[in-house]
């Protein structure tokens, strides 16, 4: 678990095919100062596991469903890519609850620079648009924003936008996001939880017996 607040911005040093899959290796300094094997390390918000580390290097697995739901389909040496270690139980919460688990990728249609901020407007697909609200969270490439805008239900290309303050410009790969960028994003899992029950909701049996909370009912 994680909580969307960035910790270094690393960099891919190394891919090489494994199966259907890669085997990255990252160099990540701060990220494998405490970690061992099988630790999770969030790389721009997926959850990868640590199979084996150096001083300030780690590498890990990258399955053919995280190929296919992430930008990490087409990752390559050189990339930096944002780092968060595994949030310790004591720990604060400093972000949002964060998995790793990416519900699929959107596009930068826009940077709009400020004095003291940039906000950014992002391409998002359909299925994911009821899944975002204004002031709600999302973590874009692992990292914890505010939705500040989104676009009307409805509409046929769907958007979300981004105040993205000088810390997160300078501490994150945000900060270098141009139209056009793929990111990584992962919507509040509250939200995922209830869309599907709703879905439940939607189907169930009107003929089956409603369920009772009376004292002595089974």
């Amino acid at each position: 678990m994680f909580t969307g607040i960035v910790e270094e911005i690393g960099e891919i040093t190394a891919v090489e095919p494994a199966g259907d899959g890669v085997r990255v290796t990252v160099k990540a300094p701060l990220s494998v100062s405490d970690a061992g094997h099988g630790d999770s390390i969030s790389v721009s918000g997926v959850c990868l596991t640590v199979v084996d580390q150096g001083t300030d290097w780690f590498t890990a697995d990258v399955m053919k469903q995280t190929l296919d739901m992430s930008t990490l389909a087409n990752v390559g040496a050189g990339r930096p890519v944002n780092l968060e270690r595994a949030t310790a139980a004591h720990g604060r919460l400093g972000g949002h609850i964060v998995q790793g688990h990416i519900d699929g990728t959107g596009v930068v249609r826009e940077v709009r620079p400020g004095a003291q901020w940039s906000v950014v407007r992002i391409g998002i697909p359909a299925h994911l648009a009821p899944l975002v609200v204004d002031k709600g969270s999302i973590a874009i490439d692992g990292v914890s924003l505010t939705v500040s805008a989104v676009s009307e239900a409805g509409d046929p290309e769907p958007w979300l936008e981004v105040s993205l303050i000088p810390e997160t410009l300078e501490a994150t790969t945000l900060g270098r996001a141009e139209a056009g960028t793929p990111v990584n994003l992962e919507t509040d899992i509250l939200a995922r939880h209830v869309q599907r029950m709703l879905a439940f909701r939607s189907t169930e049996n009107p003929a089956a017996p409603a369920a009772t909370t009376e004292r002595g009912s089974a």
